[in-house]
């Protein structure tokens, strides 16, 4: 007895459903769970879970704030990259900001929670707040010095050319970071005002900041993840006076627990060298 074309349909696919989820559903998780038990990856699939004693303190793959119970960075420790997962370094939050180099102006409001800082205020604002804990200069080009991007909405009588008519700190509501710019005063911006959509040309003021600054890249940009475990050695090297000062260790014994904690780029070319910096914090509580 021939069976009518739908039910043979209906039948394939169900059996077609019955295949996929022995393969998919069963089969293919429990190889990779029993790949994952191989010795040498265990640890990475477990989390690389990092314990003292009978206590979890971290993992290895994923980064933590050090700070006291204010919340400010403490300073016997080495200090993390900056996170924009969650509250930070929130694996169930994990992100990136999704700002990008064009991020310069500041959304200003009298409501806290519609206001919003730029890329470049937020990288201004952490170099200037490394460079205080660290005691260097935390100036950076394109930045005001007190921590948010120089940048202004310059008005031109023709649009764009012709004599500047009126000029405005976008990301200043107090007084502005130039006095004048083009022959005319700066005026400091007022919250709700969207200067470029008034006419204004937003134009980055580069300053007198030295082109290689003090503070590294990664101290003052987070990570594509949030959850970025590493710091460069040239960011290590920078808290190492202060680890030194805090920990009574002289600054060749902080600078030996870096190079042994120095990972190499991968196969030699790949990516750059990194330090991790749980393991590099518990090194110094052991030291």
């Amino acid at each position: 007895m021939r069976l009518p074309t739908w039910l043979t349909q209906h039948i394939a696919a169900l059996r077609a459903l019955l295949v996929f989820t022995v393969l998919l559903g069963l089969a293919y998780p429990l190889a990779f769970v029993a790949i994952g038990r191989v010795p040498g990856l265990s640890d990475k699939a477990d989390g690389s879970l990092v314990t003292v004693g009978d206590t979890t303190v971290g993992s290895s793959l994923v980064g933590q704030s050090y700070t006291d119970a204010d919340g400010n960075p403490d300073p016997r420790y080495f200090q993390s990259r900056p996170s924009a997962a969650g509250d930070g370094y929130d694996p169930t939050s994990t992100s990136a900001s999704n700002l990008g180099p064009e991020s310069v102006v500041d959304t200003l409001s009298d409501n806290p929670d519609d206001a919003s800082q730029s890329l470049l205020t937020q990288v201004c604002a952490r170099s200037l707040a490394v460079g205080k804990l660290e005691g260097v200069n935390g100036s950076r080009p394109y930045c005001t010095a007190d921590g948010v991007g120089a940048v202004l909405a310059v008005f031109y009588r023709d649009g764009l050319t012709g004599p500047v008519t009126r000029v405005v700190s976008v990301n200043q509501t107090d007084k502005p970071f130039l006095p004048t710019y083009g022959g005319v005063t700066v005026e400091p911006a007022q919250n709700g005002k969207d200067y470029q959509a008034l006419g204004g040309v937003i134009t980055p003021i580069r300053g007198n900041a030295p082109s290689s600054p003090v503070v590294p890249a990664d101290a003052v940009t987070a990570s594509g993840s949030g959850l970025d475990p590493d710091i460069s050695p040239a960011y290590a090297t920078l808290q190492a006076p202060r680890i030194a000062r805090e920990r009574g260790l002289t600054l060749d014994q902080v600078h030996k627990l870096i190079a042994d904690h120095t990972d190499g780029r991968a196969l030699g070319f790949l990516g750059e060298p990194a330090v991790n910096v749980l393991e590099l914090n518990l090194s110094l509580d052991g030291k």
